[in-house]
């Protein structure tokens, strides 16, 4: 575990990420990437041309750059796109399921007083199918579909903590991969990295991680 550059008793919201976080979806982002891929070739653009292997970030570029040429086609791509990363995502949730302390650890933040929210790249129909009840657990769930910018743009947590009424000083930013990181960061917020995604320690540290813990549940030991 990281070193604690925080005062547990000025933590009065926490901001989860949600696969590899609070859930195993198992997405594949290599086939989601290839296939975006292809149809953004089949529109002319190169992968040369995005400057970026994000997916999300794949197909807001390359509308940009068909929106010049023509908003109807740009809009078309857009949502062919998004269509299919919806798709890859449903069929990921549909064998994914929640790790095991995640409701146990929200209604435990909630029985401290602790404001909680989600913030998530997933579309909502995804996360719906893996947490039927989230709302009952958790009143602040802010998908891709329900903003601008996705993270690590900092509108995405701004978002939730706007709806929680938290503010970033007194916020703590958790996630599995080094973006929650940087988005937290970026929004002002404390940031825990977890290691039940695909990343190590040091790279929580090296993204600037204030707390580095096995897994999201690990938090209430600290917190209590």
């Amino acid at each position: 575990m990281a070193a604690l550059k925080i005062k547990q008793s000025t933590i009065k919201t926490i901001i989860f990420d949600f696969d590899g976080t609070l859930a195993k979806l198992n997405i594949d982002f290599h086939r989601m990437r290839e296939v975006v891929g292809k149809l953004i070739l089949s529109y002319g653009i190169t992968r040369d041309e995005l400057h970026t292997d994000f997916v999300l970030e794949m197909i807001d570029s390359a509308a940009a750059i068909l929106n010049q040429r023509s908003p109807h086609i740009s809009k078309k791509f857009f949502d062919e796109a998004n269509s299919i990363i919806e798709k890859i995502e449903i069929e990921a949730a549909e064998n994914g399921e929640l790790f095991d302390r995640t409701k146990e650890l929200l209604n435990s933040l909630k029985s401290l007083k602790i404001s909680c929210g989600i913030i998530t790249r997933n579309c909502a129909k995804a996360v719906k199918i893996v947490f039927p009840d989230i709302l009952s657990y958790c009143p602040v769930v802010v998908c891709r579909d329900a903003v601008n910018k996705v993270k690590p743009h900092p509108e995405h947590l701004n978002k939730a903590l706007n709806k929680l009424g938290g503010s970033a000083k007194h916020t703590l930013m958790i996630g599995d991969h080094p973006l929650d990181i940087k988005t937290g960061r970026r929004a002002g917020t404390k940031t825990c990295g977890v290691l039940t995604g695909h990343f190590q320690k040091n790279d929580f540290i090296e993204a600037g991680a204030d707390l580095v813990l096995p897994h999201a549940a690990d938090i209430l030991n600290i917190i209590k």
